[in-house]
């Protein structure tokens, strides 16, 4: 039995990304923002090298529930400038 915590990382030339799945809120940030990069119906699903790495980070920043991250090749990655927070909201009736 799988505890769910595995991170996956997808390494590209000059930049790696990592997807924790459980975290994940199927926002689509990334799928929307890149699909030449986020394809859920190929595997791998995330293909880093498929964009260029500045644009790539720009929309894993988008990512509201922290589940993807990057780490550039030349040592930068991603800062947040506040911890990840997340809030139920009730559905409109």
């Amino acid at each position: 039995m799988s505890g769910g915590t595995e991170k996956k990382a997808y390494e590209g030339r000059s930049i790696t990304v990592t997807f924790e799945a459980r975290r994940c809120l199927h926002a689509a940030e990334c799928v929307d923002g890149l699909p030449e990069v986020f394809d859920t119906a190929k595997r791998p699903w995330i293909r880093p090298d498929a964009a260029e790495a500045e644009r790539l980070a720009e929309v894993v920043r988008r990512c509201p529930s922290g589940a993807l991250r990057y780490e550039l090749v030349d040592g930068g990655s991603e800062t947040p400038d506040r911890p990840t927070q997340l809030r139920a909201t009730p559905p409109d009736s």
